[in-house]
């Protein structure tokens, strides 16, 4: 019994090694989700060990959720520890919102993954194990969820780009070693290492529904059961399957009821509702958004099937909005009330980020195109602000000058769009309206130095 313990302990870190040598290229970089739990402790352990035998670089991130008041000490573990390895160690404060229909924990596995996303590395390797893919299973099973939520979570995985109309940096891919190793192997390796660890007050609270099924029920089941847990990865690949099946056909129908990248209404109809269904629920998942329940769901599809073009539809869920603009479907992160207040002076910056709408206006000189520096550079201030209403601009020297209201309906911009533009003022005067243009009266002419401006939303 004790060779067959010594066995496995031995085995882990070869298991470990043969996983990343199938994944990871010479010179890499990992990422290491630590959380100093001792899942995430054994695995930072084996990595420092395997990174200059394989030669890729090691770094860490640790989450703070902000939820335990016992957070702070796990942060300073967590550096504590990363300096006894040499490791470079990331810290992250999240502030979470509980939203309305969303249950707190996928708020925060959803805030988790939007800042794996924004990491620089090749990987992000997360800790989790075989016991963690059962519980997973069963919970899944237990809130009703489809095929895609039944399925094993895979070894390692691309994340999305996130929700928006704006392509991001390629986002890290998820790697997941120790998902086919036992939780009890995990801890006598911890064991024998004398390894240290912290212990989240909250894994003992069984009022969370993961901790019942982990201390209430899967003891219970494992004494009728002793390998219910690849039983349980066996029918989760299955599930896995059929999602995969599933996918294939949205990525089909995508085609079909897909143009300039949203989904159109009148194409949507002609699907069966289980396929029109599928094509909504993959469209949201590659977005990184949280999906809604079955019934809201429904709900949702239900009236995007009876909107007409011009009804102005807004439909939220957790923090992802769905609006309809001339038949087209825009899923986007849901808006805060516009602020018309701010304003932003200009004094010759190449980037302006403005975090109230969410990007950045780049200024670059050319000959012959853009604003004129000449005319702009005068005694007036120039500044960045929004609409408020009554702004006029002439585009074509051959024209009369239009409100800007009527020249951003004809660009067919969306109306939650047209609220949010920055616009650049030459003391009073409207010089400049992204995806209009520049007013005649500031053109930069043949032969002359311009500016030319561009805005970006992130």
């Amino acid at each position: 019994m004790a060779s067959s313990r010594k066995s496995k302990l031995s085995s882990l870190p070869i298991r470990v090694e043969e996983i990343l040598r199938g994944q990871i290229e010479l010179g890499n970089h990992l990422i290491v989700a630590l959380s100093g739990g001792m899942d995430s402790v054994v695995l930072i352990d084996l990595l420092s060990k395997l990174s200059a035998k394989m030669q890729f670089t090691l770094s860490a991130v640790h989450i703070d959720h902000g939820i335990s008041v016992n957070s702070n000490g796990w942060a300073q573990f967590n550096r504590k520890l990363c300096r006894s390895l040499s490791i470079p160690l990331k810290t992250t404060k999240l502030k979470l919102k509980r939203e309305p229909g969303v249950n707190l924990e996928a708020v925060a596995r959803n805030a988790r993954y939007q800042v794996f996303s924004s990491l620089r590395a090749d990987y992000v390797v997360l800790a989790q194990h075989l016991d963690d893919q059962a519980e997973t299973l069963l919970l899944q099973l237990l809130r009703g969820s489809g095929a895609r939520g039944l399925s094993a979570m895979p070894m390692v995985r691309s994340q999305p780009t996130g929700i928006g109309d704006h392509a991001s940096i390629p986002s890290p891919r998820i790697l997941r070693p120790l998902l086919e190793i036992p939780q009890s192997e995990i801890e006598s390796y911890a064991e024998e290492h004398q390894l240290s660890w912290i212990t989240d007050e909250s894994n003992a609270d069984t009022s969370f529904d993961r901790n019942f099924l982990r201390h209430e029920i899967l003891p219970i089941l494992g004494e009728r059961f002793p390998s219910y847990r690849t039983t349980f990865l066996r029918t989760s690949r299955h599930l896995s399957e059929a999602s995969s099946l599933m996918d294939e056909l949205a990525e089909s129908d995508s085609e079909r009821c897909v143009l300039s990248g949203k989904i159109q209404v009148e194409r949507l109809r002609t699907l069966s509702l289980p396929r029109a269904k599928n094509l909504l629920r993959y469209t949201l998942g590659e977005m990184g958004a949280i999906l809604p329940s079955t019934l809201k769901l429904d709900e949702i599809l239900r009236q995007l099937c009876s909107s007409h073009p011009n009804t102005k539809l807004h439909l939220t869920f957790g923090t992802t909005e769905i609006r309809c603009f001339k038949g087209a479907i825009h899923i986007r992160p849901l808006s805060a009330v516009a602020d018309t207040e701010w304003q932003l002076s200009w004094n010759g910056e190449k980037k302006l980020i403005i975090p109230e709408r969410g990007g950045t206006i780049s200024f670059s000189r050319r000959k012959s195109a853009g604003i004129s520096l000449s005319k702009l550079m005068t005694k007036e201030s120039v500044t960045i602000r929004p609409r408020r209403g009554g702004e006029r601009l002439c585009p074509d020297r051959n024209r009369p000058s239009r409100s800007l209201k009527n020249l951003l309906q004809e660009a067919s911009l969306p109306p939650w769009e047209r609220s949010i533009l920055p616009l650049l003022f030459c003391g009073e005067s409207l010089v400049w309206a992204p995806g209009i243009g520049i007013d005649c009266d500031f053109q930069a002419t043949a032969g002359e130095m311009g500016l030319v401006v561009q805005w970006d939303r992130e």
